[in-house]
């Protein structure tokens, strides 16, 4: 097939007098992500120094031309405008038009790009996205040369290894995107060269026959209509996806629809009860035509841990049945059905009962040895698929980075070349409702660049090469700072099913706790989160500055969560000191003890109280209120718990040991889960 060639010819003449000659291999290698299939050094006069507006011309994709000038103007590059023709006497910088290559594209989706003296020159196929892709790498190309911006003479080669790179984001377990914030992150997605947002609803797309189940959370059709659009803008595909057999609590607890549950007011819509169907067909057509045109829809149906369990069997044909029936909701509108896979990796009858157009999305999330069985399951039996790892940030302080980064790595560079395979289903999910998109983006981004690379991300290179490419920000600290991040998780030997998160908010007087914590090098976990605070208590890089500050409030809750682990045995032991010598005579340190350890429950209460509106004001920058309600109450009952701690410690000094000259046993003092496992373990 003949490629329709462009080329975009940048002339990039300078103003007044020319910039002194900088030569081009005393410059620093521009950080892209994703990295380009080549790129290859040139031999030019100079580079050409970024001190002057470039002029685009109005043939310019208006998505990448609108997304290389937002990162330009943040850097301080100046802001490069759109002209119709020449009103200032300057020809345009920017020129579209066919050309001759003696490279033939083999594929619509690859572009050339080569930067020299007099110029940039931009070569794409037929493909609309390719203009656009390689916007967003001239983007990323600018470097520092002293006080300058430069562009390097490179010759750039490029195409994507996999054709769908879709990020699928969790709005359904308690941060809900704000319109301004979810096209915020369809912007960032779209200049890593995502191509695909899918947003998880369960409960959250408004159905006017329901519309007490989306409240105060939900999306109308003509909110998601458009985020479609907007994302189209930026060559972003809106996917949705539409829970349909599982996870459906939010909608079912609801007694209008608790009669369709497979158990009652339960998580799984009953396939046998024809009314689901009734249910289910005018939601999904709704969703579906609010995003359409899409070559997909998710349709979910992972999980169903309940079918079999009350009034429908569980078979193979059942859930056939209901992946049929609602994929026929589909018909006629272009969009194939996806769903998840592990109902069909646990009985692979399924995939016989499935139409073929059905697409598959496998999904496994830890660092396992191979993903090629699960792949093969699915390619075997003539199934397109998309992989689908994900970002290691439910119930995390901090998203778990080493184990993001060898889940995808490894998933992803597994499935290029398999049969059948359609790309990658990137998935970040809230299932603690507290973790913050803006946190995630680490993890996004090696997604996006293992997805469009050849090669394999460089993992011993990589947070410097994120941090300058993703921050704008030529500071190794950035980089450093995820470097520790990333080794804090580690040293709370905290197991896959309950994750640091669980830790922060339990009693640390707790004796399972405390045993656990015992094995914890405690001190390490908080000099190191303290080093991160230091650099970016202040520190606000020219781009994606909120990600830095989640970046902040990370460090700060694993220093809290090691300082309540720590304050759990100092407290503890100041009381058994205090009540070790209450019956001595003229012992001074009694007093004492007891009020320091009342004292380091006022700490536990006072950071929590500090901790929480900056936790608050992270999440509004991306999330309605709602949802912030619900994680303020955690706040709220553990500064309680801290101050009860005070008040009866305080209560034992001026009531049993200056009254009495006695102090009582601990457990006798504090009604927590520490006294309850002590009366069970005698």
């Amino acid at each position: 097939m003949r490629s329709f060639l462009v080329a975009a010819f940048v002339l990039l003449a300078g103003l007044a007098a020319p910039a002194p000659a900088v030569a081009a291999d005393t410059l620093p290698i521009p950080a892209l992500v994703p990295q380009p299939v080549a790129v290859q050094p040139i031999t030019c006069d100079a580079p050409f120094t970024l001190d002057r507006p470039l002029l685009f011309s109005e043939l310019a994709d208006r998505g990448g031309f609108e997304l290389l000038r937002e990162r330009w103007t943040a850097l301080g590059i100046p802001a490069p405008v759109l002209s119709a023709s020449d009103r200032s006497g300057r020809r345009l910088d920017v020129l579209f038009r066919s050309t001759a290559r003696s490279r033939a594209f083999h594929k619509p989706d690859a572009y050339d790009l080569t930067v020299r003296t007099d110029g940039v020159e931009i070569v794409h196929g037929e493909a609309p996205e390719t203009q656009f892709d390689a916007l967003m790498t001239l983007a990323q190309l600018p470097v520092r040369s002293g006080s300058r911006w430069v562009l390097p003479c490179v010759s750039i080669g490029d195409e994507p290894a996999m054709l769908w790179r879709i990020v699928s984001d969790d709005v359904s377990r308690g941060p809900f995107p704000t319109m301004d914030y979810a096209k915020q992150r369809i912007r960032t997605l779209a200049s890593l060269k995502i191509n695909g947002w899918s947003p998880y609803m369960e409960q959250v797309f408004a159905d006017p026959r329901f519309p007490f189940v989306a409240w105060p959370n939900g999306w109308t059709a003509a909110q998601l209509h458009e985020l479609s659009l907007y994302a189209r803008h930026f060559h972003v595909t809106l996917i949705p996806e539409q829970q349909t057999f599982a996870h459906m609590h939010e909608s079912l607890k609801w007694e209008q629809l608790a009669p369709l549950a497979e158990l009652p007011h339960g998580y799984l819509l009953a396939e046998s009860d024809p009314a689901t169907y009734r249910y289910l067909e005018p939601l999904v057509k709704s969703a579906l035509d609010a995003a359409k045109p899409v070559p997909f829809m998710h349709v979910g149906a992972d999980e169903p841990l309940d079918l079999g369990r009350g009034r429908t069997p569980r078979t193979a044909q059942v859930f056939a049945d209901h992946v049929n029936r609602v994929a026929s909701f589909l018909t006629g509108s272009g969009a194939r059905p996806m769903i998840w896979d592990d109902a069909i990796q646990q009985d692979k009858t399924i995939l016989g009962l499935i139409p073929k157009s059905t697409v598959v999305v496998t999904f496994h999330y830890s660092a396992e040895k191979t993903f090629k069985p699960y792949i093969e399951t699915v390619a075997n039996a003539g199934f397109d698929q998309m992989v689908s790892p994900g970002a290691a940030n439910w119930n995390e302080i901090y998203p778990d980075l080493a184990t993001a980064y060898a889940n995808v790595g490894r998933f992803v560079g597994e499935a290029k070349g398999a049969r059948g395979m359609l790309g990658m289903f990137m998935t970040v999910w809230h299932d603690d409702g507290e973790t913050l998109f803006e946190a995630t983006w680490p993890s996004v981004a090696y997604a996006a660049a293992s997805a469009w690379q050849k090669k394999p991300v460089d993992d011993a290179a990589w947070h410097r090469t994120f941090a300058r490419a993703f921050f704008g920000s030529d500071d190794a600290r950035f980089a450093a700072d995820l470097d520790t991040l990333q080794a804090i998780r580690p040293l709370l030997r905290t197991t896959p099913s309950d994750q640091p998160d669980y830790l922060f908010w339990r009693d640390p007087f707790d004796p399972r706790v405390q045993a656990r914590a015992r094995t914890m090098d405690l001190a390490s976990v908080r000099t190191r989160a303290e080093t991160v605070m230091a650099h970016l208590w202040d520190a606000r890089p020219p781009l994606h500055a909120q990600a830095a500050l989640a970046m902040k409030l990370g460090a700060l809750r694993y220093d809290q969560l090691a300082r309540r682990l720590q304050i759990g045995k100092e407290a503890r032991d100041y009381y058994d000191d205090a009540r070790a010598h209450a019956t001595k005579p003229d012992v001074s340190q009694v007093y004492r003890s007891l009020s320091i350890a009342k004292y380091l429950c006022w700490e536990l209460r006072d950071a929590l109280a500090n901790i929480e509106p900056v936790y608050a004001a992270a999440w509004r920058y991306e999330s309605t209120d709602p949802g912030l309600e619900h994680m303020r109450a955690h706040y709220r009952v553990a500064a309680d718990d801290a101050q009860r701690c005070a008040d009866r410690i305080d209560g034992v000094m001026r009531e049993d040991y200056l009254r009495r000259g006695t102090v009582p046993a601990w457990d006798d003092v504090m009604p927590s889960a520490s006294s309850r496992v002590t009366s069970s373990a005698r």
